[in-house]
C-alpha cells in the first residue's frame, strides 16, 4: 500500500475530492497546510501598509491506496488539480509514500 500526499490550491479542493469519488476513493483526510516553493509568497497592501506574506495557504488530501489503484488516483489528482488548461506555478505536489502497517483503532483484535 501507498499514501498519496497532494498539495494542491484550496479552490481546486471540491474538483479534485469529486473526482476521486468517481473512482471510487471515499477515504480520503484533508488537512490546511502552509507553505511556499517557487512562488515565494506575495505581497499584500492592508490599510495603506504593504506587506510580504511568506506562507500561503494550501490544501493537504492523504489517500491510502493500493498498488493497482495508484497510477489512477495520480493522474486523476494531477488532471484535476490544475488552474488553466497547463497549470501554474504553485498548483502543487505530489508525494507517494510506503506504508509499512496500518493499524485500525477501532479493530477489537489488535
Amino acid at each position: 500500500m501507498r499514501v498519496v500526499v497532494a498539495i494542491i490550491q484550496p479552490t481546486k479542493l471540491s474538483t479534485v475530492r469529486d473526482a476521486l469519488r468517481e473512482l471510487q476513493v471515499d477515504d480520503i483526510t484533508i488537512c490546511d497546510a502552509m507553505g511556499y516553493g517557487r512562488q515565494h509568497g506575495q505581497s499584500a497592501l492592508f490599510r495603506g501598509n504593504e506587506y510580504k506574506v511568506d506562507l500561503l495557504r494550501k490544501v493537504a488530501v492523504e489517500v491510502l491506496v493500493h498498488e493497482d489503484e495508484l497510477q489512477p488516483v495520480i493522474d486523476c489528482i494531477c488532471r484535476h488539480a490544475l488552474t488553466g488548461s497547463a497549470g501554474q506555478i504553485g498548483d502543487g505536489k505530489i508525494f507517494v509514500l510506503p506504508v509499512a502497517e496500518v493499524i485500525d483503532l477501532a479493530d477489537p483484535r489488535r
